[in-house]
C-alpha cells in the first residue's frame, strides 16, 4: 500500500491535472498551469447503425434538429447527472484524448470534476466511474457550489457565511457555505434548459405554433428578461404550425417571454427563500452583511438580480463572467490543491496508478 502510495506520487509529479466542468449544457477543461482549454456544448451525435459516435460538441450541435432518422444527437446528461453512461464515457474520453494529445502527456492525468449539490452516492459512483473509464488516473470530486464559490473568490474557509446561487444548464444549486462546508443547501431542476422547455411550451399554447430546442434557446437568449425595461424587443421565430402541418412564422416579443418563465424564476427564488429560512442566525447575519453571489447562466438574464434583491432583502453581486465561475473554481483547486484538499467530495486514496 505504501508503494502504491509513492508510485501515485511520483505519477503525480510527472502527469497533468484536469479539471472538467461537466454541465448539462456546456463541459468546460482546465489544465493545472495552462488555464481553460476547451469549452464545448454537452452533446453528443451518434449513428444508431452502427453504434459509433459521429460527432461531440460544437460539430454535434450543429447538427441539432438537422439530422437524418439514422443520426441521434444526445445529450448524455440530464439535470445535471449522468443519463446515458457509455455515451458520457466516450464524451471524456474525447475530452481527455484531446488534452493529453496537446500537452503531448503520456501519464494518464488526475481529473477534478465539478458535480451538483446532493447527489447520490451512485451518481457520484457513475461521474468516476466514467471518467476513469475513459482514462484519468484518479478521479476526484467537489461539489459545484463550493466550485463556484472558490471561482467567485469568496471566503470558504473562514468562519463566515457566503451565500451562492449557480443557475446552470440542467440544476440550480443554492448553498450557504462556511469552513469550507456547505451548511444549508438545495439543488433544484429548474434552470436554463426549464426555461427553454417554458418557451417551447408557450409558443406552442399561445401562438400554436411548434418550435425546436435551439430556436427557443436562442430566443431566450434574446429577448429574456424579469422586468419590463420599456425596450419592447421583438423577433421573428420559425416554425412548424400545429394545426396546419405547414411552416409558419411570428413575432414573439420579450414580453410574451417573461411570461412564459415565470413560473420557473418564481420557483428558483422561492427555493433561495428556502435556504434563508432554515440558515442558522448567525450564519445568516454574515449573508445579509456579505450579500448574495449569483452565478451560472441564469445571472445573466436582465432583472433577475433586482427580483432577488426584492423578495429577499439581501443585496445580490453578480460574479464577473458568471458562465465559468465553477471551472474557474476547479481550476484554483487544481492550482492549489493542498489548500483545497478537504473539500474534494470523494477522494478515493490508494489508486493504482495507469497508462
Amino acid at each position: 500500500m505504501k508503494l502504491t502510495r509513492y508510485i501515485g506520487k511520483i505519477f503525480d509529479a510527472f502527469s497533468i491535472d484536469i479539471g472538467i466542468d461537466l454541465g448539462t449544457a456546456n463541459t468546460l477543461v482546465y489544465v493545472r498551469g495552462k488555464g481553460i482549454v476547451l469549452n464545448e456544448p454537452t452533446i453528443v451525435a451518434l449513428n444508431k447503425k452502427t453504434n459509433q459516435l459521429v460527432a461531440i460538441g460544437n460539430d454535434a450541435k450543429t447538427m441539432l434538429g438537422r439530422t437524418p432518422s439514422h443520426i441521434e444527437v444526445v445529450r448524455p446528461l440530464v439535470h445535471g447527472v449522468i443519463s446515458d453512461f457509455e455515451v458520457t464515457e466516450e464524451m471524456l474520453a474525447y475530452l481527455i484524448t484531446k488534452v493529453r494529445s496537446a500537452t503531448r502527456n503520456i501519464i494518464a492525468p488526475r481529473v477534478l470534476i465539478g458535480v451538483p449539490s446532493g447527489i447520490t452516492s451512485v451518481e457520484m459512483r457513475a461521474a468516476r466511474d466514467a471518467a476513469r473509464n475513459a482514462g484519468a488516473r484518479d478521479v476526484l470530486l467537489v461539489e459545484e457550489p463550493i466550485a463556484a464559490a472558490i471561482g467567485a473568490k469568496l471566503p470558504i474557509h473562514k468562519p463566515q457565511g457566503s451565500m451562492i446561487i449557480d443557475i446552470g444548464g440542467g440544476t440550480t444549486d443554492i448553498a450557504v457555505i462556511s469552513l469550507g462546508g456547505i451548511v444549508t443547501a438545495k439543488n433544484l431542476r429548474i434552470a436554463g434548459d426549464q426555461l427553454n422547455n417554458d418557451i417551447v411550451s408557450y409558443i406552442r399554447d399561445q401562438f400554436k405554433v411548434l418550435i425546436g430546442d435551439k430556436t427557443a434557446e436562442d430566443t431566450k437568449v434574446a429577448l429574456a428578461s424579469v422586468e419590463e425595461n420599456g425596450t419592447g424587443k421583438e423577433m421573428i421565430v420559425r416554425g412548424r404550425d400545429v394545426v396546419t402541418g405547414l411552416p409558419r412564422e411570428v413575432v414573439i416579443t420579450d414580453g410574451d417571454i417573461r411570461e412564459a418563465i415565470l413560473g420557473s424564476v418564481n420557483a428558483i427564488v422561492e427555493a433561495a427563500r428556502d435556504v434563508i429560512e432554515r440558515t442558522p442566525p448567525e450564519v445568516l447575519a454574515d449573508v445579509m452583511q456579505r450579500g448574495i453571489t449569483l452565478a451560472g447562466g441564469g445571472a445573466l438574464i436582465p432583472g433577475f438580480p433586482k427580483l432577488l434583491e426584492s423578495v429577499l432583502k439581501i443585496p445580490v453581486i453578480v460574479v464577473p463572467d458568471p458562465l465559468r465561475a465553477v471551472i474557474r473554481g476547479l481550476g484554483t483547486i487544481l492550482e492549489q490543491m493542498d489548500t483545497y484538499a478537504e473539500i474534494l467530495a470523494d477522494k478515493e486514496d490508494d489508486i493504482v496508478p495507469q497508462f
